[in-house]
C-alpha cells in the first residue's frame, strides 16, 4: 500500500498521532478512536494492522498487552517526497509574512498620524 493510501484515511492519522507521543497499548489506542470516530474494536484493530503491514507501526508483545509504537523510516520517506515541493509553500508563506509586516507598519504609522 502507497504511504499515502495508508495516510489518507484519518483514523490511521490520528492512531500515528497517539502514537506520535510514544508506545501505547492497542487497549488505550482502541478506546480513544472509538470514543472519537464511533467504530468498532475489530475496525480499530483492522487499522492498525494496515499501519503494522505498511511499515508506519511496529508492535511488541508484553505479556498479554500489544504496545504499539510509530516507525520513523516510511515518515521520512513521506518527508523527502514532499521536500521536492516545499519550496512553493515557503515562498508563499514568505510574501504572506512580508505583507503582514508591511500592513502592520502602516497601521502603526496611520495610528501615529504619519503618512504611508
Amino acid at each position: 500500500m502507497h504511504a499515502f493510501d495508508v495516510l489518507g484515511d484519518p483514523v490511521r492519522r490520528r492512531i500515528l498521532e497517539l502514537l506520535a507521543a510514544g508506545e501505547q497499548p492497542s487497549g488505550a489506542v482502541s478506546e480513544v478512536i472509538r470514543e472519537e470516530f464511533g467504530i468498532s474494536q475489530p475496525a480499530v484493530s483492522q487499522h492498525l494492522r494496515v499501519l503494522r503491514e505498511s511499515g508506519f507501526a511496529v508492535v511488541r508483545a508484553e505479556g498479554t498487552r500489544r504496545l504499539y509504537a510509530v516507525r520513523a523510516d516510511p515518515l521520512r520517506e513521506v518527508d523527502a517526497w514532499l521536500d521536492r515541493f516545499r519550496g512553493f509553500w515557503e515562498q508563499r508563506l514568505d510574501a504572506l509574512g512580508t505583507e503582514l509586516a508591511r500592513g502592520r507598519r502602516e497601521r502603526r504609522e496611520q495610528e501615529r498620524g504619519e503618512a504611508p
